[in-house]
């Protein structure tokens, strides 16, 4: 929208004439035009940070479904100017290697791409392992609440089971626009006492939280978007000893079945969930949530994640 691009424009221009830099590090596809006009004008390189498949981010997002939505964002817009803009960029950095190839095949430069995932700082991580309720077997999601995180899933998993295990509780942190659909799904498949939303709750909270479960769940629907991005949450679930149950979103797939941390179904299918749900026991699964924490400390963790960073910055300056 001009209104955006030209708001932005005007504020980063006096900051570049107050000040000199050495790069310009822009956040998301959409500010990247902004980014290509700076660089030419003030001579600095460019480093595009996508953290998201932006074109197939939009093609899920609730507001680009209306028709208004689909006028001011139309999807074929954007995945042509990813392509154009993108070839003005020194740099480029991505979460996955599922990102970095799909930049590939829109024939973008495989040189100026790097992987700096959204792991995990462990120095400023700080969870305690808990001893948990023996008598349960609790769930655990946290993040935002839309049809897309896919949590109506395991909600449908769990009705399937309800009389073969009913210990098994699934506790919901967060907020969003499908919130209600979901509750209405619990209560017509009377599994009160099951599910408890809890909406939406600090940071502190959600670590207090995390430390009362047994098992973390990442239900995302496959698309695109999702198999091309990965959440930072499974990075903390890991460490934190709890083991994923996951739907088979490409990079959370590899991660988990790499590193020998949880559970993957296919997205949709709420029976192979459920099967999996019926299967799970404490002890036995413990191996699973020690592997993940084993893995954040030996690869998927912040400090190696940062020296790429810092070695792309460093190359960027010798060129």
């Amino acid at each position: 929208h001009p209104f955006y691009f030209n708001f932005w424009r005007k504020f980063l221009y006096q900051i570049l004439k107050r000040e000199q830099f050495d790069a310009i590090h822009v956040h998301d596809l959409p500010l990247v035009r902004v980014g290509v006009e700076l660089k030419n004008k003030y001579n600095v390189p460019l480093l595009a940070d996508l953290h998201e498949n932006w074109p197939a981010y939009l093609r899920i997002s609730q507001h680009t479904q209306s028709i208004m939505g689909k006028i001011l964002s139309p999807n074929k817009k954007w995945i042509h100017y990813e392509r154009e803009i993108l070839q003005y960029v020194d740099r480029i950095i991505v979460v996955v290697k599922e990102a970095k190839n799909r930049l590939v095949r829109l024939n973008v430069n495989e040189e100026s791409i790097h992987i700096v995932s959204n792991t995990l700082n462990i120095k400023h991580f700080n969870i305690d392992i808990h001893k948990t309720n023996p008598g349960e077997i609790v769930l655990f999601y946290a993040g935002g609440i839309t049809y897309h995180r896919g949590i109506q899933t395991v909600i449908k998993a769990l009705s399937l089971i309800k009389h073969s295990v009913p210990n098994i509780r699934f506790r919901i942190l967060g907020e969003g626009r499908y919130q209600s659909e979901l509750m209405k799904l619990t209560k017509r498949l009377e599994l009160d006492n099951q599910i408890v939303f809890h909406g939406w709750q600090p940071y502190k909270k959600m670590i207090e939280f995390m430390k009362e479960v047994d098992f973390a769940v990442i239900p995302h629907l496959k698309s695109e978007h999702t198999d091309t991005t990965i959440p930072h949450k499974l990075f903390q679930y890991m460490y934190a000893e709890k083991p994923v149950i996951a739907s088979n979103c490409e990079p959370i797939e590899r991660i988990i079945r790499e590193t020998n941390s949880g559970y993957i179904y296919r997205e949709d299918k709420y029976t192979e969930l459920a099967n999996i749900l019926e299967g799970l026991t404490k002890n036995n699964d413990k191996e699973l949530g020690r592997n993940g924490k084993l893995w954040v400390k030996k690869k998927y963790n912040w400090e190696l994640d940062s020296r790429v960073l810092i070695n792309v910055y460093e190359k960027l300056q010798q060129t």
